[in-house]
């Protein structure tokens, strides 16, 4: 077989479908790299593998037949791209991409999920975010991504795409110069209008698989501000919440110890058979930050998804 030099898997890569990767690595479709793969087109170390289900390691030699690639990229129509990883883009420039996550997705890969993760999908649509831990700027398993979202929580995130933009991201959230504001529903009604939890959290003694507040725990505080109070067919409260820290699960932490579990947070309390409700209702709805390549301040929304406006107006 005739090629242009094998490639060197990148741990961001590591777990991946082989014609996931080769569709990733070559810019033509999935469909497309699993006909290559298929055909013979593609080897993994000394050997031609026909076994596009096969999942890659790191370091892994794979080398792609370049007139095979040529063959099966020649399109009868033009193409739709469609990531796997379902996402929209709020906004994309040179230095930055802002995306409202779905409810569901991971964001980066953890134990049990490799594949279909928001980092998959961002891979799979600017390849070249791969490159940016080998200049410094964030792990393999997360390129360009800073921050975080639990996988039931929806709404909007920043990706850097490139080094510079990567560390100025990073330093806004050291110190704290990036507005997170999130909408909550929460189970009760809150006395006053607005507010500040601030309670340090760290892993619950229980079950560390949750976290808690705990004396031991790392700084964490929240500030919230009523926007709704509801009573049927639930007492709840719709919640504007602001982060001045970035714990994990510090929302639903907070709101759960002061007796105001987010609605539908089976894990924190927030329970409650007459909002049968799949998953908590919090959604990441602002995002505020100085742009890394201008410095200008800049503000991006994110409506919530259909779930929350669904059960909002269930309430009254």
């Amino acid at each position: 077989m005739s090629d242009e030099g094998p490639i060197d898997v990148p741990a961001a890569l590591a777990g991946v479908r082989l014609d996931r990767a080769v569709a990733l690595l070559t810019g033509v479709t999935r469909t497309e790299a699993a006909r290559l793969v298929d055909d013979g087109g593609v080897r993994v170390g000394r050997e031609v593998t026909r076994d596009r289900a096969r999942r890659l390691r790191e370091h892994d030699r794979l080398a792609i037949d370049p007139g095979m690639l040529a063959a099966v990229s020649v399109r009868d129509v033009a193409p739709t791209v469609v990531s796997a990883v379902p996402f929209a883009v709020v906004h994309e420039d040179g230095s930055i991409i802002v995306v409202d996550k779905p409810a569901g997705v991971v964001v980066h890969p953890g134990a049990g999920n490799r594949e279909d993760t928001l980092a998959a999908g961002l891979l799979e649509r600017y390849p070249e975010l791969a490159e940016l831990p080998a200049q410094g700027a964030g792990e393999p398993e997360r390129p360009g991504i800073v921050h975080r979202l639990d996988k039931e929580t929806s709404g909007l995130l920043v990706v850097a795409r490139t080094p510079s933009a990567y560390h100025s991201l990073v330093a806004q959230l050291t110190n704290r110069s990036m507005g997170r504001t999130y909408l909550a529903l929460v189970l009760g009604h809150l006395e006053a209008r607005s507010g500040i939890v601030d309670a340090p959290i760290g892993r619950a003694v229980t079950d560390p698989t949750l976290m808690a507040v705990s004396a031991g725990g790392r700084e964490a505080r929240t500030r919230y501000e009523v926007r709704e109070r509801f009573s049927e067919p639930v007492a709840a409260t719709l919640l504007e919440l602001t982060l001045e820290s970035g714990r994990t699960h510090q929302i639903r932490v907070h709101m759960a110890a002061i007796g105001h579990a987010v609605l539908g947070d089976r894990r924190y309390g927030g329970r409650r058979g007459a909002m049968a409700v799949l998953r908590p209702m919090l959604h990441a709805w602002r995002l505020a930050l100085d742009h890394p390549a201008t410095g200008e301040r800049v503000t991006y929304l994110a409506d919530p998804p259909q779930d929350f406006a669904d059960a909002l107006r269930r309430l009254s």
